[in-house]
């Protein structure tokens, strides 16, 4: 069994910032990409960023120059470094990881979700 838990939301002001951090466990033989996706009140979830086992990075154009991800594969987590918050960043932000449990077949995993609300 795979789990996702994330961890880092909350409420902060305009101009802040925030670290959202989710860490994979359970059955993992490999974990390929990983990536964060947000979700705002009556919109489709959408992709913010993803990063892959090798380190490279893809961002929404949205969030290109304030946010930051990254990713400790010797702990299995990926990080979010949000700055210059907006109000439309506000959403319940999304981990996802392509995590092999066996080494034959992968498979797309997702987080419970963490909110995010930025906010004066």
């Amino acid at each position: 069994q795979v789990q996702l838990v994330e961890s880092g939301g909350g409420l902060v002001q305009p101009g802040g910032s925030l670290r959202l951090s989710c860490a994979a466990s359970g059955s993992i033989f490999s974990i390929n990409a990983m990536g964060w996706y947000r979700q705002a009140p009556g919109k489709q979830r959408e992709l913010v960023a993803t990063i892959t086992s090798g380190g490279s990075t893809n961002y929404a154009d949205s969030v290109q120059g304030r946010f930051t991800i990254s990713r400790d594969n010797a702990k299995n987590t990926v990080y979010l470094q949000m700055n210059s918050l907006k109000p439309e960043d506000t959403a319940v932000y999304y981990c996802n990881a392509r995590i092999s449990p066996t080494g034959f077949w992968r498979s797309d995993y997702w987080g419970q979700g963490t909110q995010v609300t930025v906010s004066s």
